[in-house]
Formats: C-alpha cells, structure tokens, sequence
C-alpha cells in the first residue's frame, strides 16, 4: 500500500469587534490567516510567523480547534489545523500579496460567503470562546 502523503495548513481564528477576520485567496474563497508548516517548525510557531506575513500583526496563539482533510483542488488534499487567535498588538491589519483582500464577518455572515465548510467550525467554537469571555468582564 502506498503512503499517502499530505502538505498541513496551520491556520487561525482571529476575532476583531466580534467578527472574525478572513482573507480572500485567488480561488475567490475566503479562509483563515495561516499557512504551511516549515520543517522543524511547531504548529504554534508556524501560525504566529504566518500571521504576522499576511495580517502585520502579533498574536498569542491559543487553543487547538479542529483537524481535517480539505481537498483544495481536485486530487489535491491538504490537512488543515485550526488554532484560536488572542491578543494581538495594537497595528493595524494590512493585507499581504499573498491575499486579494480582508474582511471581517459575523458569525452570521459566515453562511453567506464563500468559504470552506471545515472553517465554520472552528470559526463558530472560538466566537463562541471570545464572545462569551467577552461578556462576562
């Protein structure tokens, strides 16, 4: 049997005013800030250097949020992690050459967009995070 091999994608849940930041790729999809993982890299460390590439900002890199399997093109499979994002600086987020654009959605505008199904998970289990930790102070 042969080895399946797959490139991973670290990518994270960053909220900004109760709504999520998203970058538009060249496939006109939106997805979360992130990239591939370096060899000898940690998923952590991964996250934070990609984030800062595309958004020019720090984050914190919280907790582990989902795993799966994205077929981003046909026969072309890529493993994606998700991590919850907190406390950034205080730049402004730029968008890099990498993406066409940022935007920032609710929760609820998620549904309306195109983005991949797999992101809707943990995008809503860490609004759930913020926002609840939000209200609370």
């Amino acid at each position: 049997m042969k080895a399946m091999v797959f490139p991973v994608s670290i990518k994270g849940v960053l909220y900004e005013d109760d709504r999520v930041v998203l970058l538009e790729n060249e496939r006109n999809e939106w997805e979360l800030p992130g990239g591939r993982l370096e060899h000898g890299e940690t998923p952590e460390a991964c996250l934070a250097r990609e984030v800062s590439e595309e958004l020019g900002i720090t984050v914190e890199v919280g907790p582990l949020l989902d795993c799966w399997v994205y077929e981003v093109l046909p026969q072309r499979e890529v493993v994606i992690v998700t991590y919850g994002l907190r406390g950034r600086d205080n730049g402004d987020l730029r968008v890099s050459k990498e993406h066409r654009r940022i935007g920032l959605f609710s929760i609820d505008q998620i549904d309306q967009i195109p983005l991949p199904r797999g992101y809707h998970r943990s995008v809503r289990a860490w609004g759930k995070a913020v926002l609840v930790r939000k209200n609370a102070c």
